[in-house]
């Protein structure tokens, strides 16, 4: 599930050549206000790439794509530089939000596969603009080839936007099989499932600090009596509307839950700084429109917010090399189609 859709319904759109090495631009993809951004590297070329997350070594990148001959967002690889891409999911069906394990010997998505191989039909846009919180979503691990999967959830309904902790033990993820939208943790083999939140609501897109004692997640948790039966309605149509997200953070336990940002806008894709002390995520809280989605830094406690990327399309889903030195990315820049998103990787800049 990507929050990328919201705005620019990203759906269809292709190009080609899909992949390729790194290009000497002398940096002509940074624009002058990114200042903790160095030596911008565009490792995708054509289609929709998201949510690209790095192995525990840093040499390799996990994603997900729809690009020319894939239907619907399937699962891939590729090294740092943008070669040796190939695909790991089966092909079949819809997947979302691939992870490396720390040890490299497995990774873990969510995909429809066992539901219907075909595509999941797209949400009806009649209500706006929704995510579907396809059913048929169960979270799978996999060897590194994509071979041997193994069903780690069984529980009817949605579960999916899983990550690993770096300590290997524990992945995080979102279900609806309470009724509603909470966060849930489970062993690495998937047994000992714990529900962490409980307010009415979603929270979703979870990912562990660098310790693996703390969680950030995205959420949205509706007050009044209007906001609350749109909400029902809309997950009884297993829809969600998310234009207005927030970031929060909660020990690993689900204790000490504490929002970070509360500005009315849909923030979201949050990654811990490898200190643990700060939050880098994406937010359209600078534009009026808000269709402009840009990076932000701030602290756990919500105080020194800072806009780090100042590009007029789309910047999200960042994640850091655990050394803190590499960034990567997705994002509209250099495109050469409507819709186009592409991964990029780059320096981090203190």
């Amino acid at each position: 599930m990507r929050i990328i859709l919201i705005f620019f319904m990203i759906i269809c759109a292709v190009a080609a050549p899909l992949a390729g090495p790194l290009q000497d631009d002398n940096d002509r993809l940074r624009l002058p206000q990114e200042k903790h951004l160095r030596n911008i590297r565009q490792l995708t070329f054509g289609g929709e790439n998201a949510e690209a997350y790095f192995s525990a070594d840093g040499k390799k990148l996990i994603f997900q794509s729809t690009r020319e001959g894939v239907e619907c967002d399937q699962i891939f690889e590729m090294n740092i530089d943008g070669t040796g891409v190939r695909m790991l999911s089966t092909g079949k069906g819809r997947t979302t939000c691939a992870y490396f394990t720390p040890n490299g010997r497995r990774i873990v998505y969510s995909s429809t596969h066992l539901a219907d191989p075909k595509c999941p039909p797209k949400p009806d846009y009649s209500r706006g603009y929704v995510w579907a919180l396809y059913p048929g979503y169960d979270i799978f691990s996999a060897a590194p080839d994509g071979s041997r999967i193994r069903r780690l959830t069984t529980a009817p309904g949605y579960d999916a936007e899983a990550t690993i902790s770096p300590d290997g033990r524990k992945i995080v993820f979102t279900s609806l099989r309470s009724g509603d939208l909470d966060i849930y943790t489970m062993d690495a083999d998937g047994r000992n499932v714990k529900r962490l939140t409980e307010a009415l609501g979603y929270d979703g897109g979870p990912f562990f600090s660098y310790d693996s004692k703390w969680i950030v997640y995205r959420a949205y948790h509706p007050k009044d009596e209007k906001e609350i039966a749109d909400y029902k309605a809309l997950l009884k149509e297993n829809l969600i509307r998310p234009t207005k997200l927030d970031i929060w953070v909660m020990k690993a336990d689900g204790t000490e839950k504490r929002r970070v940002t509360d500005n009315g806008k849909a923030n979201f894709a949050p990654f811990f700084f490898p200190d643990g002390k700060r939050i880098i995520f994406s937010s359209n809280m600078d534009d009026p429109r808000g269709r402009n989605f840009d990076l932000y830094r701030v602290n756990t406690d919500g105080t020194g917010l800072e806009r780090v990327t100042f590009n007029e399309t789309f910047d999200g889903f960042p994640m850091f090399t655990p050394d803190g030195k590499k960034i990567v990315f997705a994002s509209n820049r250099n495109s050469k189609t409507q819709g186009e998103t592409n991964i990029f990787i780059a320096d981090w800049v203190e």
